[in-house]
């Protein structure tokens, strides 16, 4: 008697729901032979007769030709589009690498032709912030007129946006590691009244900032609405880890076999202390929350950086202090790895334009606090600082060195150009110390001054320890993310602005003595 069933081809797990139901037949099965057929009498299932080895007859299911065949073809179509997708996954990212390399390498020759240009027309005025203006701009008139090629030239530029953002920290961190040769020079007592104006200095000019904003906001009473979201960079990877371990171990056996294989020893050295440094940077990143406050992703940076350099020099015989003039030789034609990631810097403020442009809105709603705020919290460190410095004794170089303490490293050594006789490597290892004292106690010092308003926070912090504070406040407030960012971007702007200006580097000066 033949039993009607509805039974599918392959499990659901291989196929969707619906493909199952198209491929679900009704059979029947014939007793007499131990057949299986479909309703419409083309055989699927054989139930065929086989004899064990002790004469009883056994049914075992055995496929058809046909349901074979249709398994080898849908097998072979799975193996085609598994194939398929990884060369598009493969053709993806060789498009992704190849549109940062192009967006990045367009910032940096952008800022290497405004350098050339402004050093030929012996123009004083950070090369880079004029170029921020430019691309700035730029952004806003297309805005005006047409609005999708604004959001175009923003798409194009986004990789490289974050690939700086991804590793600004880095770019900081030539200062940190060569700031032995730099203070070797300064009197230990000196060293303690910069310290005391640095510390002393990132509290004041917190609290300034926070409270005009504060007392701003009160006055206007403008409403915070929710900003433009920030993209993040992605985090770092073990292939990325184990990547550049490998070319540490690599260029460093090299290095010490071949002292001059590159011709020069800062080029020779340049592989193994760029790698020393990028892995710190990712082991340091990697750390968790509570190390972090006390042992910075910059500190372990720059550490791991000094210990390459002194294990180099123990093996090479050398010593520390040339493989660390090595690091940072400060000559175009043979530049160390110091000279490579500070050479960012300008692109760091060239970027400043997309991300102001990206918060227009929020700048124009809340302008009132944020350029009030930005405009006396700079005022206030320049001369504040120039005044400390002056009643500690400090030595009017030094002082006048350490004047832009608040502001962004790329913009801090344009400032301190402007002047005569400062000390470069001191000015940008100061300012990465404030942001430092900022990343590790901003949050606790803002709940301690009952700095509640996002906003406040958000340019407090900014506008007292610049990139390294914003850095550190956004990854736990992401709400004061935006306030930071315009506030980091706007006080070492208004700062360079400021000390173009010969009357008021004139004044700077009469008040250093």
């Amino acid at each position: 008697m033949a039993t009607p069933l509805a039974t599918p081809l392959f499990s659901p797990l291989a196929l969707s729901p619906s493909r199952n139901r198209h491929l679900c037949f009704k059979i029947r099965s014939d007793s007499k032979h131990g057949k299986i057929y479909k309703s419409n009498g083309i055989q699927k299932l054989n139930l065929s007769k086989s004899r064990e080895p002790n004469g009883q007859s056994t049914n075992f299911l055995q496929m058809g030709p046909r349901e074979m065949s249709f398994g080898r073809k849908l097998s072979v179509q799975s193996m085609d589009g598994a194939g398929t997708g990884n060369t598009s996954t493969i053709s993806r990212s060789v498009f992704a690498i190849m549109h940062l390399l192009v967006s990045l390498g367009i910032i940096l020759a952008a800022d290497s032709f405004l350098k050339q240009a402004f050093v030929a027309a012996s123009i004083k005025f950070p090369s880079a912030l004029f170029g921020m203006f430019c691309i700035f701009s730029v952004l806003m008139i297309l805005d005006s007129f047409v609005p999708a090629a604004a959001t175009s030239l923003m798409n194009f530029f986004e990789p490289a946006f974050l690939f700086i953002q991804r590793w600004l920290p880095l770019f900081y961190v030539p200062s940190l590691v060569v700031l032995p040769l730099s203070v070797r020079d300064i009197p230990a007592a000196s060293g303690v009244k910069i310290c005391y104006i640095v510390a002393g200095g990132w509290l004041a000019s917190l609290c300034v900032a926070g409270f005009t904003a504060i007392a701003v906001r009160k006055m206007v009473k403008t409403e915070m609405t929710e900003a433009e979201p920030m993209a993040k960079p992605s985090p770092f990877s073990t292939l990325e880890l184990w990547s550049w371990s490998g070319i540490f171990v690599v260029s460093f056996v090299g290095a010490l076999f071949y002292p001059t294989s590159l011709g020069t020893s800062a080029r020779t050295c340049l592989p193994f202390l760029l790698s020393s440094t990028v892995l710190g940077y990712i082991v340091g990143s990697g750390l968790p929350s509570s190390i972090k406050k006390v042992f910075h992703p910059i500190i372990c940076c720059a550490l791991s950086a000094v210990l390459a350099a002194l294990a180099f020099g123990y093996a090479s015989g050398s010593g520390l202090d040339p493989v660390l003039g090595n690091y940072l030789t400060k000559v175009a034609s043979d530049p160390g790895a110091g000279d490579i990631l500070m050479g960012f810097l300008g692109s760091v403020i060239l970027s400043f334009a997309f991300s102001m442009f990206k918060q227009r809105k929020l700048v124009k709603r809340h302008a009132a606090e944020i350029f009030t705020s930005v405009i006396v919290s700079t005022v206030f460190s320049l001369y504040s600082t120039a005044l400390v410095g002056r009643l500690v004794g400090l030595e009017p170089s030094l002082t006048v060195s350490i004047l832009p303490r608040c502001i962004t490293v790329a913009l801090a050594l344009s400032i301190v150009s402007l002047f005569e006789g400062t000390n470069s490597s001191l000015t940008a290892a100061v300012v990465v110390v404030t942001g430092l004292i900022g990343a590790n106690f901003v949050q606790v010092v803002l709940d301690k001054l009952r700095l509640r308003d996002p906003i406040a926070r958000g340019i407090a912090t900014a506008s007292s320890a610049h990139g390294l504070g914003t850095a550190a406040l956004s990854a736990k407030e992401p709400e004061a993310l935006p306030f930071c960012a315009i506030a980091y971007a706007l006080t070492g702007i208004f700062g360079s602005l400021l000390c173009s200006v010969p009357a008021v580097r004139q004044s700077l000066l009469a008040v250093v003595g």
